[in-house]
């Protein structure tokens, strides 16, 4: 039977575990646009999906970012990222969003430059469909293949903001993460290898040939991971710094090309 109260739908929220059941209700009641698909999105959530991935966005930076199952779902932390490169870079004219998800990072930082050549990439295919729809107001290109591999080559040397959400991760701890991130987001999205760096550096070592001078290459990490990704960022040739907050639990490492 459709759920027709909000109260139904806070009080099954709730009895699957949703810390945040009345939040979430007013968002699905919000966002469902029939009784059945609100029964539907109702019963997906306390199945375990993602709240995202049941309301088909979220929100990142201001703006609504689609997001569809399988693909990674952007973290509030991961603003931190945006903004620190903002501050950086105001007049950034050339962006490139690796391990591009959904394209959050990307859109946020188009959306606050103005317009800018906008480029995007991810192995993931499913990724890239998203980032595709989520970049298209912006004008940004989205490739599916590995890191830089599926960039156009005009871009060597041009890029004024290089941010690569990464997967950091160590390998035996990926089991520890949330269920909703285990069992609903791709583990490549997540696993970083056995320390978790393993793709912070392979993007760390090319990097350098993509800046433009006085280029930015912004990669979020763990505190615990900061220290040991920032001497990687130096070993490339980097100018690095470290960016924290501690509100978010964010922490940047930030690396510019002399």
């Amino acid at each position: 039977m459709p759920l027709l109260i909000p109260s139904a739908v806070v009080a099954a929220l709730r009895a699957a575990g949703c810390v945040f059941a009345e939040d979430e209700a007013e968002l699905i009641l919000a966002t469902a646009r029939t009784p059945d698909e609100l029964t539907a999105m109702v019963e997906r959530r306390t199945a375990g999906l993602p709240l995202e991935h049941v309301l088909g966005w979220a929100r990142f930076h201001g703006l609504r970012i689609a997001v569809e199952p399988g693909v990674f779902v952007p973290r509030r932390r991961t603003e931190f990222l945006v903004d620190q490169a903002l501050a950086r870079l105001p007049g950034a004219r050339v962006v490139v969003d690796l391990c591009c998800g959904s394209g959050a990072v990307g859109a946020a930082l188009a959306a606050a430059l103005g317009r800018v050549e906008l480029h995007a990439a991810d192995v993931d295919p499913a990724a890239v469909r998203c980032a595709r729809r989520n970049l298209a107001d912006h004008g940004g290109h989205a490739y599916a293949g590995d890191l830089f591999e599926p960039l156009p080559r005009t871009l060597l040397g041009r890029v004024d903001i290089l941010a690569a959400n990464v997967p950091y991760v160590p390998s035996d701890e990926v089991g520890l993460l949330p269920a909703e991130a285990r069992e609903h987001e791709p583990l490549r999205a997540l696993d970083g290898g056995a320390d978790g760096l393993d793709v912070l550096r392979r993007v760390a070592t090319a990097a350098p040939g993509w800046l433009a001078p006085g280029g930015c290459l912004l990669i979020e990490t763990s505190e615990q991971q900061a220290q040991e990704a920032a001497l990687i960022f130096t070993r490339a040739g980097l100018a690095t710094s470290l960016a924290v907050s501690e509100e978010l639990h964010a922490h940047v490492v930030i690396g510019a090309r002399p």
